[in-house]
């Protein structure tokens, strides 16, 4: 018998000949197409558009400063407003959806699809039996030119579920660590606002009597000039006094400076709208708290508080998750399926269908890289470790220095407090003994000077104590408030504030403070 082979028309094989040319005109359009792309600026409407929208969404929804900012008030304002930290925590907000994302892939998946079929001729073909050789020579098909097709199929591999329960783990470890470090940077700008608060506040306190002062300053300044041309007093005693004048307004000037700009430091951590005036409260200076004694009681504390220790507990449990994930992946994966099927072609006997299976399947070249693994893992938990206590050497060292800092502060504070009210004293003298002589009023004038230098000396060591005090609060690791505080309006925010402060620093930090050491008041 002899073999019959069905070969393709004239016909079709001319019109496939004659689709190619329409086929590469097509694909030549396309690359074209693609290479027609260049690059474009972005146009100063849409420069100013951002701008606009941003300055916009910088400042929305904050509440107005009505009344003078008191400390309280300005963490919570910090807390409410400040970009840093709410980009913090959107960052954290992040973690926490990624986290509850990861949860999902530990379920079995269910994939449904549909599709339709079509070809220009039909399949099929001849057939040769298997064991006499022998041909069919009528072709035949047991499928439509066109059908649809559609299926739902349920499957769970044991390997994929093991993996994506560690990798969950992580990302919940992950959200745990954005939200250590957000409270790492809720207690930078407790630090930031304190600091600042009260450099402010000790210029605002002598800005009048600055403006005062150095206006009489001058005045005497350019007398003292004027004396020395008519020689009404020696050069030499003139000079002199224009020296020491001249000192003073020096140092008051830098002083106050250095005060002034913490008014603008502050405003920008409260996220307060450029060019919006506001005041400082202006109360009582409180009373420090003594020097603490029981520093080890201090370290143990900012060894259990501390956000970046906590996020490095956290990190080793990442790591032992990744190594534990890493293994899991060298077994063998044991895979089940079920689904039903749908196939509208009319030659079939059974038109939908329900199958299922189960698979293993192993890579066994993967467990030649085992003793990598375990030695990879090894030498990572020694970094972690090594990590990890550097970084606790660092934070005992922040504590001591942080103790040693206040202590130092706090006899600036005395002698700067004792300087001043000798300046005070001098220049309540000088002004009582003017008489009518012009070098009497010059020097009354001098010693005011100095006497307001004192002042604002006496204010900036006041503040470096509040500020060395609170190194210690943040070294330590204590948050400004224990809670969420998203919902609190600005009012019930800065009475928690207060609150917690006041009892986090008269019930932790007291009992590690000697009750002998002095406080320092105004």
């Amino acid at each position: 018998m002899h073999s019959t082979t069905i070969k393709p028309t004239t016909m079709n094989v001319a019109r496939r000949f004659c689709s190619l040319p329409r086929l590469g005109a097509l694909a030549t359009a396309l690359f074209l197409a693609g290479c027609s792309v260049t690059p474009t600026l972005v146009s100063q409407d849409e420069v100013r558009s951002r701008i606009d929208a941003d300055t916009a969404r910088m400042y929305a929804d904050q509440a107005p400063i009505d009344a003078p900012v008191s400390l309280d008030e300005a963490i919570a304002r910090a807390l409410k407003y400040n970009l840093d930290y709410r980009l913090k925590k959107m960052e954290s907000a992040l973690a926490f959806g990624l986290a509850d994302y990861a949860r999902y892939d530990m379920l079995p998946q269910l994939l449904a699809t549909a599709g339709y079929r079509a070809r220009n001729n039909d399949s099929g073909g001849t057939s040769i039996g298997i064991e006499d050789r022998l041909e069919s020579l009528r072709p035949s098909t047991s499928e439509e030119r066109r059908h649809w097709l559609a299926g739902a199929e349920f499957s769970w591999n044991l390997l994929d579920f093991g993996v994506s329960y560690y990798r969950a783990r992580q990302q919940a470890d992950q959200f745990l660590i954005a939200e250590e470090r957000r409270r790492k940077v809720v207690q930078n700008m407790l630090q930031d606002v304190r600091a600042a608060y009260w450099r402010a506040l000790g210029a605002q306190r002598l800005s009048a009597q600055a403006e005062d002062v150095l206006k009489r300053a001058n005045d005497a300044l350019q007398r003292s000039r004027e004396a020395e041309s008519q020689r009404i007093i020696p050069a030499v005693q003139a000079l002199n006094y224009q020296r020491a004048l001249l000192d003073a307004t020096s140092l008051l000037n830098l002083r106050r400076q250095d005060l002034e700009y913490a008014k603008r430091e502050l405003a920008a951590l409260m996220n307060v709208p450029p060019g919006t005036a506001f005041t400082i409260a202006d109360n009582k200076e409180a009373p420090l708290p003594g020097i603490p004694t029981d520093v080890q009681a201090l370290e143990d504390l900012a060894l259990a508080q501390r956000p970046e220790l906590r996020e490095e507990d956290l990190r080793k449990r990442i790591t032992g998750d990744e190594a534990r994930k890493q293994l899991l992946s060298m077994l063998p994966g044991i895979s089940f399926d079920v689904g039903t099927q749908y196939d509208s072609n009319k030659y079939l006997y059974n038109e939908g269908w329900i199958q299922g299976g189960m698979r293993v399947s192993w890579n066994l070249m993967r467990l030649a890289a085992l003793p990598s693994l375990n030695n990879a893992q090894e030498r990572q938990v020694k970094t972690d470790e090594a990590r990890r206590m550097a970084l606790a050497m660092a934070i005992l060292t922040q504590v001591r220095v942080g103790v040693e800092r206040y202590r130092l502060a706090m006899t600036d504070l005395q002698i700067a407090d004792t300087s001043a009210q000798v300046d005070q004293r001098l220049a309540d003298y000088a002004k009582a003994s003017v008489t009518a002589r012009l070098d009497s009023d010059l020097e009354a004038v001098r010693t005011q000077t100095r006497a307001l230098l004192g002042n604002y000396q006496r204010a900036n060591a006041y503040a470096n104590a509040q500020i060395a005090y609170g190194r210690i609060y943040n070294s330590v690791g204590l948050d400004p408030l224990p809670d969420n505080f998203e919902q609190d309006d600005l009012k019930t925010l800065s009475n928690r504030i207060s609150e917690h402060l006041r009892k986090t620093e008269a019930i932790t930090l007291a009992q590690l403070t000697a009750a002998a050491n002095a406080t320092v008041t105004k």
